[in-house]
């Protein structure tokens, strides 16, 4: 039994689409054959070219791997959702709120 490919929205594989091409110049400006890449990330050429064309089928390890082998670009994975705006905003409204309990005046006599 073979392994789906990934369903993906439009605009998410456009993003692919221009990751695998940025991929591709940073090979390209570091004058890097696909072949040498793919043995440094441990991956075979033709992973490499679906890479590099923003296929959603490739793994996000061989992603990573590729970023590496090109010298160390795996770090700007870091920025990917480093500033959740939404996300913080939902959050900030499931917070619960603080209750203060009432206050007892010092003349109540229990």
């Amino acid at each position: 039994m073979g392994r789906r490919a990934a369903t993906v929205m439009p605009q998410t594989q456009k993003i692919l689409s221009q990751l695998g091409e940025q991929i591709r110049l940073a090979r390209l400006r570091r004058h890097l054959p696909s072949e040498l890449v793919a043995e440094r990330a441990g991956i075979s050429r033709q992973t490499v070219t679906a890479i590099e064309k923003g296929s959603p089928s490739v793994a996000f390890g061989a992603y990573a791997a590729v970023l590496h082998a090109l010298g160390g670009l795996e770090q700007d994975l870091l920025l990917v959702a480093k500033d959740d705006a939404l996300g913080r905003k939902l959050q900030d409204l499931d917070l619960p709120q603080r209750q203060r309990a009432p206050r007892k005046d010092s003349w109540e006599v229990h």
